[in-house]
């Protein structure tokens, strides 16, 4: 194998030994490059059709035939993805927005999860489509419950929690919004790269029939090898290409102090990609105002492993969050406490009455908020490109938060402190009335910065290229803020409390 052509992860496979491999071309591969690995026995599984990838079951002598291959950008293990959760009414301006008529109508997100549980009242028939990418199944319905919960922050209409009994509403944040459901995760919340890579793949495919613009990644794992090697964002920059939003988690990953970074460094894969918009979670400390929120002590920090790319690029809130609930479902059977009963939001039942909400926190819960916000934005402006609405969402992001914040594990009582610089808020606290009322412009892309350190003061300097240029009015200043470039790694699912 040539240098760089195999990941790490795949480095002394017995030629015996057969694995899950995703082989990544350069180009849309031939017939004839396909075939070479069945004439040597081994098995392609998938072909991708939009992806220029094709997923194997490859033994180690095949691999080390690969290289040198001028063909081959990268062979990579199909890795174990999972849904970003934490243990387990958000103030992002949505309901400015609602009354201007934006609510996200006719804009399909793809919601590539657990599945969807289309009978939820709140998604109201807006479940468009729904299929299965889980290896072994055929069944789409949604046996974790995460997938449900993610579908109806960006898109519920409330319909569970209205009415003339309601005291508290839980809407989601495009209620107009078509759910398009690409199931790649278990009954446990587990999937892999290759299914992740298969229902991107079909999300661009289906982009003109049910009008995807958005696709929503609560899901992640752990970053291998570089950003333009790794095939997950190989495949996130394919949707891009084709002109779709992707939004993927941050991870959870910021209580993690196993390298001694406290959280810093670890970014999930594939928020790393700097073409897509990275999301990190905020505590909304349940108000509806802004100025009180902080960042949750397990919204996972940048800069990303390997090529220090300056992630999140925003934050929204993900702590605690109430939405869908999924009956009989894993998340519901192994957190039975999590359940937000109707007497919570509803006068005139009992607390022991059941319902059809649910409380889950993580980046994952996050991720939809601005999912739904993009949705609101792309209705307005139907033309906008992935480019402009990421530039537009970070430059008018608020950036008032205090210098830092602490929480605790509601369970073990920990405390942990988190600095608000750059790499854990990114340019801010999503505004969504402010990003719709924005109408600036550029003909660069959006590509979030490099960050280099200067080893001497400890200030990240940023590697932008997209700041100058036609139509272009902010500058590094109105995007990062003045004052959240330090990076300081001294300072260190369940929600915050």
């Amino acid at each position: 194998m040539a240098a760089g052509q195999l990941s790490s992860d795949l480095a002394g496979v017995a030629s015996g030994t057969y694995v899950d491999v995703i082989v990544q071309f350069k180009a849309k591969p031939t017939k004839t490059m396909l075939d070479k690995a069945k004439a040597k026995g081994d098995t392609m599984k998938k072909q991708f059709t939009n992806v220029p990838a094709a997923f194997y079951n490859l033994s180690g002598a095949s691999l080390a035939d690969i290289g040198p291959n001028t063909d081959v950008v990268c062979a990579s293990k199909n890795r174990s993805v999972k849904g970003t959760l934490d243990y387990a009414n958000p103030a992002l301006n949505a309901p400015i927005a609602f009354t201007s008529g934006w609510v996200g109508t006719n804009i399909g997100i793809a919601v590539i999860d657990s599945g969807v549980n289309g009978a939820h009242p709140d998604l109201n028939g807006r479940l468009v489509a729904s299929e299965n990418f889980v290896a072994g199944s055929t069944f789409t319905a949604d046996a974790f419950g995460h997938g449900t919960h993610v579908a109806v922050i960006a898109a519920g209409n409330a319909t569970a929690s209205s009415g003339s009994n309601a005291t508290r509403t839980f809407r989601g944040i495009a209620p107009g919004a078509k759910i398009v459901s690409l199931k790649v995760l278990d009954a446990n919340g587990m999937g892999t790269d290759s299914q992740v890579i298969d229902a991107i793949d079909r999300a661009i495919t289906l982009k003109s029939t049910h009008n995807i613009r958005v696709i929503n990644l609560s899901l992640g794992r752990p970053i291998f090898e570089t950003y333009t090697k790794d095939p997950l964002c190989r495949a996130v920059e394919e949707a891009y290409k084709a002109g779709i939003v992707v939004v993927a988690a941050a991870g959870n990953g910021g209580r993690d102090n196993s390298m001694g970074t406290n959280g810093y460094g670890t970014i999930a894969s594939p928020g790393n990609d700097p073409y897509v918009i990275t999301v990190g979670a905020l505590r909304d400390l349940k108000t509806t105002t802004r100025g009180d929120d902080v960042i949750t002590s397990y919204s996972s920090k940048g800069p990303t492993a390997i090529d220090k790319i300056v992630k999140p690029d925003v934050v929204a809130p993900g702590n605690l969050i109430i939405a869908g609930k999924v009956a009989g479902s894993t998340l519901m059977t192994t957190y039975p406490g999590n359940e937000v009963l109707k007497s919570y939001y509803l006068i005139n039942f009992s607390p022991q009455t059941s319902s059809d909400c649910f409380t889950l926190s993580g980046t994952g819960m996050a991720t939809p908020m601005v999912s739904g916000a993009v949705a609101l934005m792309l209705q307005k402006e139907p033309t906008l490109t992935p480019n402009i609405v990421k530039a537009r969402l970070m430059r008018t992001a608020s950036k008032a938060f205090p210098w830092q914040s602490t929480a605790t594990d509601p369970v073990t009582n920990a405390t942990y402190v988190s600095q608000h610089d750059i790499f854990t808020l990114g340019a801010g606290y999503v505004d969504i009335a402010a990003a719709l009322n924005d109408s600036s412009t550029s003909s660069r892309v959006a590509l979030s910065p490099k960050a280099t350190m200067d080893a001497t003061t400890g200030v990240a300097r940023l590697s932008v290229s997209w700041l100058s240029g036609k139509n272009v009015i902010w500058g590094e200043n109105v995007i990062w803020g003045e004052n959240t470039n330090l990076f300081d790694t001294g300072l260190s699912a369940r929600g915050d409390k």
